[in-house]
Parts: C-alpha cells; structure tokens; sequence
C-alpha cells in the first residue's frame, strides 16, 4: 500500500474520546476504524456515534447526511486490523502510564511505518511512554478538548526525539478536519489547557474552602464573566484590551496587586520587566495599537451576538439541568 493512499484514520479506544474523534475524522471525509480492548466497548461505539450525529445535524451543524458519516465508521476487533494502513493512530485509553506504554510498543510494531502514532493523554508526555520505542521519532501528544467534535482545539505536544515531520503532519491534518492546532514548543507536564484550567480550578477550590463564595457563584462569575470573554478572546487579548495602551499598560496598573493576589497563595511571582516586554511584543505583532479600537469593537460586537444568542443567559443549576457530565 502506498503511503497515505487511503487515508484511513485508526482510533484506538473507544470511550467518549474515541467517539468524538471519530465523528471529527468521518466528518471530514476520512475513512476510521475504531479499536478497544473491550467487547461492550466495541458494541457501543456505533450507536454512540449515531446519536452524536443526530444531535449535531439537528443542530445544523452537520453538513451532509448523517447516514454518509457513519458509514465511514467501522468498528474492528483487533488491534492489527485497525492499523493496517493508517495514515495517523490516535490512542484513547485511561490515563496510566503503564497501559500507555505497552499500547504504544504495540501499536510501533504493528502501525505502517509513515503512520503517526498519537495520544490523546491530557498530561503524560510522550517522553514518558514512547522514549525506549524503535519508531519513536513518530510518536507525540495530540491532546483535544473534550467532546474534540464541539471543542476544536488540539494541543500537539512534541517529544525532544519527535520528528519535525511528524509534528508537521499532524498538525496539517488536525487543520485539514477542521482542528484548531497550536503546536507547543516543548514538553510540559498537563501542556496549555489543563495548566490554565488547572490554575482557575486551585483559586476556586482555594475560595471555597475560605468562605469567600459558594460553588454556584463562583461558576457564575466563569460562566456570566470570564468565561463569555473568554470564548472570544484569550487572557493576553484580555489584558490588551482592557487598557488603552494595552498589555504593558494593564500590567503597569495591574502587575503589583496580582502579584499580591499570587503571594496570598504562596505563588509571590511577579511579572518582571522582560517577560511584560516580550507579552506586549508579540501582542504588538498581532495587533498594532493604531489597530487598538477597532479590535475593542470587535470585541463588543462579538459580545452582543453572544448575548442576543443566549450565550449570556444564567445556566441552571446541575439539578434541574438535564445534562451528562463528561471530564473535559
């Protein structure tokens, strides 16, 4: 088979993660083969697929029929057959190092030597289970958000021993499914996305167990404040925002009370001189300050949508909502 002629797509683990990914690759167009070590896995993969389809296309978020999608799905029994041919492995398994690392020793064995080898570990680095591999040069982190079909982002998180390539091809084909990418430039314990929520998680617990708020009000800050901001705009675009003369500025006014704010925390970290340089430079970049109102517009503008959308509205409370959590 020629590298890559047909485009299949090997999820191994067919939890929650395995079925969001697979609805990101077959609604692109990908053929998947779906594996898990488990039988009542296996059985469930299919029908779990269908009514995620179902939900999206009622929501218009669909953009052919649901019945062309899940035909791109299929479910096979062994380890072998899903990575025959794979142009990229995607693995999904609980998050032990143990099971990670003997999975990925197979799957080297097994996988076309041009497939990528990916995990969807939301903290391990690669180096911690793919180092001693023959084919590690292949091997990374493609960690998504949870459901990665309706959260795009995909922290790819390259060992010292990945290849550029690899890196490079994951990366376009993340882009290709209609991903959100950002390749991180080394290895970091829990990678962006887990060491922000991380960090917002340690203060709420932090301001619970102090009695300054409840659990529903802290939530209602995120979700009626921050948390509407910040799906338009990430917290540098925030701060560069918030002042005329941007983040330099914010950090000029602002930089002393966070410091204090950090140092009640035993975190005394302050933002030195350099480091508030170099943000505003790269903000700079992206952004000119002659550009500075008009992005502020923007950013209102977006608000209001978001708030004529119901985006704003008081989300009810766990107990009256008729939800199923899932770990993001």
């Amino acid at each position: 088979m020629s590298e890559g002629r047909d485009g299949t797509i090997a999820l191994v683990g067919g939890g929650s993660m395995g079925v969001g990914w697979a609805i990101v690759f077959a609604r692109a167009g990908l053929a998947v083969r779906v594996h898990d070590a488990s039988a009542e896995v296996r059985r469930a993969v299919l029908p779990a697929v269908d009514e995620r389809l179902a939900s999206l296309a009622a929501h218009g978020l669909l953009a052919e029929a649901q019945g062309e999608v899940m035909a791109r799905v299929t479910v096979v029994d062994g380890l072998a057959a899903a990575l025959d041919g794979a142009i990229h492995v995607q693995e999904s398994v609980p998050e032990r190092l143990d099971l990670k690392t003997a999975l990925f020793r197979a799957m080297d064995e097994l996988a076309p030597p041009y497939a990528v080898l990916a995990s969807s570990t939301s903290s391990l680095p690669a180096s911690e289970f793919a180092g001693d591999l023959p084919g590690r040069a292949r091997c990374l982190v493609a960690h998504p958000a949870n459901p990665p079909h309706l959260l795009p982002i995909v922290e790819i998180v390259p060992a010292p021993f990945t290849a550029p390539d690899a890196a490079e091809r994951t990366r376009a084909l993340m882009a290709r499914v209609g991903q959100e990418p950002v390749v991180l430039k080394r290895e970091v314990n829990g990678f962006i996305y887990n060491r922000l929520q991380g960090a917002v998680l340690r203060e709420a617990y932090w301001m619970l167990e102090q009695g300054i708020a409840d659990v529903a009000d802290i939530d209602r800050v995120m979700t009626s404040g921050l948390g509407l901001r910040w799906s338009i705009v990430g917290p540098f675009e925030t701060v560069d925002l918030n002042y005329r003369g941007g983040l330099e500025e914010h950090a000029r006014r602002m930089g002393e009370r966070y410091r204090q704010m950090g140092a009640e925390r035993g975190q005394p970290e302050a933002w030195d001189a350099a480091l508030v340089a170099c943000a505003a430079a790269e903000r700079r970049a992206l952004l000119p300050l002659d550009q500075w109102e008009a992005r502020v517009a923007w950013r209102d503008s977006r608000l209001m949508a978001a708030c004529a959308a119901g985006q704003a509205q008081p989300v009810p409370d766990s107990a009256e909502a008729d939800v199923a959590g899932t770990e993001a």
